[in-house]
């Protein structure tokens, strides 16, 4: 297989990531639940980094439930897929930087560098949708997350991603039937 026809059968098989997303608005959910108490701030952001630790289990479920390759070992790029996903893991350090520095500010931070780790996914799953929201996410977070408080930036989130899950399905679709007709 040339490099094309291996982001064809990443997208195609693992469905452009859309187990991921439809996870993150799980995890989305349970921050505006921690951020809608009336904790003090700083357990808010310790709940807010524990509850981003069911994604892969989360991720794992749905994808048997939508139908998707999880792993897709016989392809190279999807390496290339987790190393986009370990490169997150690197930003956290900022997030961890800020939570006891700027404690109101550590889920906006949380949710720019979700957003921005997004831009790689658009040229491994030829995807737009993943280009415009890797942009959209850290522009509308900031705006948000510095305006308003933290549980206005978690609605906002999961109504992103809900639009960003639907903008995946129509790309899921349009790409299935393009390769069918190629066939």
């Amino acid at each position: 297989m040339n490099l094309e026809e291996l982001r064809l059968d990443c997208a195609i098989k693992q469905k452009k990531g859309l187990h991921f997303i439809l996870a993150s608005i799980i995890i989305w959910c349970s921050v505006l639940i921690i951020h809608s108490t009336s904790l003090p701030i700083l357990t808010k952001n310790l709940l807010t980094f524990c509850s981003t630790a069911p994604l892969m289990p989360l991720a794992f479920l749905i994808s048997k439930i939508i139908k998707v390759d999880f792993q897709n070992k016989e392809n190279p790029l999807t390496n290339l897929g987790i190393l986009f996903s370990a490169n997150q893991m690197l930003y956290l350090l900022i997030a961890m930087w800020v939570y006891p520095t700027l404690p109101e500010k550590m889920l906006m931070v949380i949710a720019m560098i979700f957003g921005a780790h997004l831009l790689p996914y658009g040229w491994l799953y030829k995807s737009k949708s993943y280009i415009v929201f890797s942009v959209l996410v850290p522009i509308l977070s900031l705006i948000i997350g510095v305006n308003f408080k933290p549980y206005m930036l978690a609605i906002t989130m999961i109504i992103i991603e809900i639009l960003f899950s639907i903008c995946l399905i129509v790309e899921n679709k349009n790409i299935l039937s393009e390769f069918k007709l190629n066939l």
